[in-house]
């Protein structure tokens, strides 16, 4: 799956406002939306000095973020080159961990996955366990690419559970014991020597879905419907956090229909506690403990027909569906995907996500409004990781103080 830069400072090229004279990171974001550009191009564009853009664009140069792309149509004497910026400059190790998964990859510097390993992992194992699979797996795709460790611009994670997104701390999460407090970043970025972003899975979906998707969208949410329900919200084109990291905490909001239904967070009515594919699971089967493999006995349930199941969906649907109606109140959002075992796999629970919805929102806010499932599958978390790294490695910022401490050996291919 390939896709153009996911950088949210990633437009459209525009010529750069007079406050402030742009620095090599300004320069390079105009390139990333992927045309070449003759020196005499980005003058035009940045209204600097012949000499300042020359000096800018050696300094890419060195750093391996822009190459030479050929030569422009000459207008009399020798053809100009083109530079181009140069996504395999750098990689980043990307990874998406749920209960009892994790998947990683590794991408170039558009989130393009290269190399991936899917395994089976207990998440409930414990951060060391977990993270060190982690390590492992980056030295042995690594390998399978032909590159190094040095060649790594950065880590981005995403956990099933709340992370304070600052510190890459989890918060109390309750399916991952062990975890509670646990600096992430610090113990991968002592392993591996590189800057660790950590983030909640759904963000990262979110993130993920909308780079590749949707990157002209201004306001999206992402619904991950399975053993949790959770949401990612990006407004204004950016992922929307919240002050404490915990936006888009969907499945504890209170339900029409929650009643005293006990959730696992310790409070009642959650719509996590009556929609969720755990509690599904053991309304169509009661002797069923409501495990990690909850989304799985729902859909080969619905895959045979049956009637219980179908129904059972339908109202979890609704039920989702009546809780988004407020966020659409709110958020007035112009999509919303569903994602997630049961959000990507049950047309039902779509069809009772969509009834809800549309009954319940006011027609200025549904009049454009699509409901539709999540088309990134699998790979949203780590490809919404990969793009949570490298938009912090290809910051304006981030560029400029690498020019200012260019590394010893830069990559250029």
């Amino acid at each position: 799956m390939t896709q153009t830069l996911p950088a949210a400072s990633a437009e459209a090229a525009t010529p750069m406002p007079t406050a402030a004279p742009p620095g090599g990171g300004d320069l390079l974001n105009l390139m990333l939306d992927g045309q070449p550009r003759t020196r005499a191009d980005l003058i035009e564009l940045t209204g600097l000095a012949r000499s300042t853009v020359a000096g800018r664009i050696e300094g890419l140069l060195s750093v391996g973020l822009l190459q030479p792309s050929g030569q422009s149509r000459s207008t009399g004497g020798r053809p100009p080159t083109r530079f181009a910026f140069n996504p395999r400059a750098k990689l980043v190790l990307a990874a998406d961990f749920g209960v009892t998964h994790g998947r990683a990859a590794l991408t170039d510097l558009t989130a393009t996955v290269l190399a991936e390993e899917l395994s089976d992992l207990d998440i409930a194992a414990g951060p060391e366990a977990t993270l060190g699979w982690l390590v492992d797996v980056a030295d042995r795709l690594l390998a399978q690419v032909g590159r190094r460790r040095s060649d790594l611009a950065g880590v981005g994670i995403g956990l099933p559970g709340p992370v304070e997104h600052q510190t890459g701390r989890p918060v109390k999460p309750p399916i991952m014991p062990g975890w509670d407090d646990f600096d992430v970043a610090a113990w991968v970025t002592e392993r591996m020597g590189v800057p660790v972003l950590v983030d909640n899975d759904v963000n990262l979906m979110a993130l993920g879905e909308h780079s590749v998707v949707y990157p002209q969208v201004e306001h999206l949410v992402f619904v991950k419907i399975a053993t949790g329900i959770g949401a990612g919200i990006i407004s204004g084109r950016r992922l929307h956090r919240g002050a404490q990291g915990s936006a888009g905490d969907l499945g504890h909001v209170q339900s029409p229909r929650g009643g005293g239904a006990l959730c696992s967070c310790g409070n009642r009515g959650c719509l996590e506690a009556i929609a969720s594919s755990r509690t599904i699971a053991q309304e169509l089967d009661p002797d069923h403990l409501g495990g990690a493999d909850a989304s799985r006995l729902v859909l080969e349930r619905l895959s045979r027909g049956d009637r219980d199941a179908v129904a059972a969906i339908r109202r979890a649907g609704r039920d989702i569906g009546e809780v988004l109606a407020s966020c659409v109140s709110l958020m007035n959002p112009s999509v919303i995907v569903l994602g997630g075992a049961l959000g990507g796999g049950a047309p039902s629970l779509l069809a009772g996500v969509r009834e809800a919805i549309y009954a319940r929102s006011l027609p200025l806010a549904t009049g454009e409004l699509i409901v539709v499932p999540a088309q990134t599958g699998d790979h949203a978390g780590v490809i919404g990781a990969a793009t949570m790294a490298v938009q912090q490695y290809l910051a304006p910022q981030s560029v400029d103080a690498m020019l200012a401490n260019p590394p010893a050996h830069a990559v250029v291919l």
